[in-house]
């Protein structure tokens, strides 16, 4: 099997009576002979199959998202499905062979000798790599993704500490020597390549178990019980996936998980909209502000709600989130303790969403579950119905801590289910999804538009109540995370050492206080540049508005987009750093960002159209420090076209953000 452009090169052997597949690209070998099949409770594929059909299709056409770092997709690949009989039981690969990549997965259809419940016990399809290299990779914890990348030969995954994790919740059960997916890899000067799954529908989430050497393994997220997938046939695996490319840049605009993924399922979409959005939030993380109504400090009120709405509707922001509104933050430990449709007596939902819409601006409504998932189930319809009627047309939901019920994880099959059921009860009322800790995005989004983004990271909030995150932390998420999808990172904090509101912030979390009340390893160029770099369709300005008000360099948050006609990595390293263009309409918009190394980079203008641009340039001034002096910019501007050049230097944890406006 071959991809269009004969690059990729996939080979299934099974002279063995067992499946095995082997991938080259340019001829190099990436996955040796590597096992497929399924361990079920009562039977097994995988051991003793044979081919009794083959058929190949080609199919080259492009699409159009409803929203996307691009206007329009091309899907060209080459698919091959192959009958199998193994023991009385007929089932099916299918694999996909594309330029960026291939997928394959199985299918079992309902036949005689399989009984209405299936289990599944263990997925054998492994990933032998066809040498030690180099892996970004977080461990794959059952409950997480905040956590920071390591670095490191794959034989080395599970063996290397990160310190910066040592103070992550988890509620262990996960084999140390795992990590999640997408997991990035670089195999030499010019091979790139990740392993992800797409379309993760009613099956348990994906970790790769590092066996022998630099061996890997599908590692399904268990139920309870140990069993790892509870279904009935037919039956259709998620797309287990490894994109291929000869520049890191390339993984990033790859459009595999998407093409592998099934067209927008949603009847309505006239409510999908991307947006930014301001909110009540980071003033807690500060704990300058709290969710619940303790110590008289509550953000959630009717008239702190309108000053942030006032707010958005002159900055050009479309929405305001509102978190501690509804009662049952003050008892967050214990059983059924939120409230999902009464108010705090200081907020009003039905003034605050009518003074939204006199204003043009979209209240987006916060359900936090703190883990107890049955409870938000019970109440889940009427909450949603009580938004609906009042008019808000997106939700942020929580779940942080341990899941309850009691035994189970954030990425097992319960949780996926779970959040269908959100998103699917979501769209009936006309209402939009962002997740935070969230089941990993494998591309739903173009089958449900309306799950627009969600968290999964060790975002911005970490900075507020830890040592924060190392300056080498978005360049790596880039190549890591991002891969998967929308990432809710909640950028633009301006007020980078904390001092505006010194004498209000309180400690909250046991991480606060270890160095300082937090730590930001920015300058404020590089929070311009990541809503660039970091893509999300609901993208928040995330710092209080005060630190806002009056600002020249918000001028750039005002302007930029969160949807876009085209996406190109302009230069990158991955972990190091990353420059990028995206295009809106006539206008295109560029980022940089960088470790704690200091870089110049030129950039070459080629990708503008034809014409005159303005060039407004958000850089690192002579002065800027992130440590001593991160707020130090300067805004210059450039008259340019396509045949220039800009050369930018970008200080130690800094970066830059440019508006190019056609002329």
């Amino acid at each position: 099997m071959q991809s269009p452009d004969g690059k990729i090169t996939l080979m299934l052997d099974v002279s063995t009576g067992e499946p095995m597949y082997q991938v080259r690209f340019n001829e190099i070998p990436i996955v040796n002979s590597s096992e497929l099949g399924i361990l079920f409770q009562d039977f097994e594929i995988g051991k003793n199959a044979t081919i009794s059909s083959i058929k190949e299709t080609e199919i080259e056409r492009t699409w159009k998202p409803l929203w996307g770092e691009k206007a329009e997709f091309l899907d060209h690949h080459k698919g091959y499905i192959v009958e199998m009989e193994e023991k009385g039981i007929r089932y099916q690969l299918e694999f996909r062979v594309f330029n960026d990549g291939l997928g394959f997965r199985y299918h079992i259809p309902k036949q005689q000798g399989l009984t209405d419940s299936i289990l599944i016990l263990d997925e054998k399809t492994a990933f032998n790599l066809a040498e030690d290299f180099t892996a970004w990779w977080i461990e794959g914890n059952y409950d997480t993704y905040e956590l920071l990348y390591t670095k490191s030969p794959v034989s080395k995954i599970g063996e290397i500490e990160n310190d910066f994790n040592a103070h992550t919740h988890s509620t262990g059960g996960f084999p140390k020597n795992s990590a999640h997916t997408p997991l990035t890899m670089q195999a030499g000067e010019n091979i790139f390549l990740s392993i992800h799954e797409a379309a993760l529908v009613d099956y348990a989430g994906m970790t790769l178990l590092r066996e022998e050497g630099h061996r890997l393994k599908a590692n399904l997220v268990p139920w309870p019980d140990g069993v790892k997938v509870r279904t009935t046939a037919p039956l259709t695996t998620p797309w287990r996936t490894i994109q291929l490319s000869e520049k890191a840049g390339d993984l990033v605009t790859s459009s595999l998980i998407l093409n592998l993924n099934e067209d927008n399922k949603l009847e309505r979409t006239d409510y999908i909209e991307p947006m930014k959005y301001v909110g009540i939030w980071w003033s807690m993380h500060l704990g300058i502000e709290t969710w619940g109504k303790e110590g008289g400090r509550h953000g959630a009120t009717t008239e702190n709600t309108k000053r942030y709405v006032d707010f958005a509707s002159a900055n050009n922001i479309r929405g305001v989130l509102v978190e501690g509104w509804n009662t049952g933050w003050e008892s967050w430990y214990q059983e059924d303790n939120f409230d999902f449709q009464t108010a705090y007596d200081d907020f009003d939902l039905k003034a605050v969403t009518d003074y939204a819409r006199s204003k043009g601006v979209e209240i987006i409504g916060h359900h936090e579950t703190g883990g107890q998932v049955l409870s938000y189930e019970a109440n889940l319809e009427a909450a949603l119905d009580l938004y609906e009627q009042h008019g808000v047309k997106a939700i942020k939901t929580g779940y942080a801590g341990t899941m309850r019920p009691e035994g189970h994880f954030h990425q097992g099959q319960f949780m996926v289910r779970h959040h269908q059921k959100v998103v699917d009860e979501a769209a009936k009322r006309g209402i939009m999804v962002n997740i935070h800790e969230p089941i990993k995005d494998t591309g739903l989004r173009r089958t449900y538009p309306n799950l627009m983004t969600r968290e999964g990271v060790r975002g911005m909030e970490w900075n507020a109540w830890s040592r924060g995150n190392p300056p080498n932390h978005t360049p790596t998420l880039v190549f890591t995370r991002m891969l998967s999808g929308p990432l809710d990172y909640t950028p633009g904090i301006f007020d980078l050492k904390f001092e505006n509101f010194a004498d209000q912030m309180t400690l909250w979390n046991e991480l606060d206080g270890l160095e300082t009340k937090g730590r930001m390893n920015s300058t404020l160029s590089r929070q311009l540049a990541h809503y660039v770099i970091l893509f999300s369709p609901m993208q928040m300005a995330a710092d209080m508005i005060e630190n806002y008000e009056g600002h020249p360099a918000f001028e750039f948050i005002r302007q930029v987009h969160v949807d876009w006609d085209d996406t190109k990595v302009l230069d990158a390293s991955i972990g190091e750093f990353v420059v990028m263009a995206r295009q809106k309409g006539g206008d295109w918009f560029v980022g940089g960002i960088t470790d704690e190394t200091e870089r110049k980079v030129s950039i070459n203008l080629d990708f503008l159209g034809e014409g005159e641009y303005e060039a407004i340039v958000y850089a690192d001034a002579e002065d800027t420090d992130y440590e001593k002096n991160p707020g130090a910019h300067t805004i210059i501007n450039y008259q340019v076209d396509r045949a220039g050049s800009l050369d930018l230097n970008m200080k130690a944890a800094g970066g830059f953000a440019i508006h190019f406006k056609a002329k």
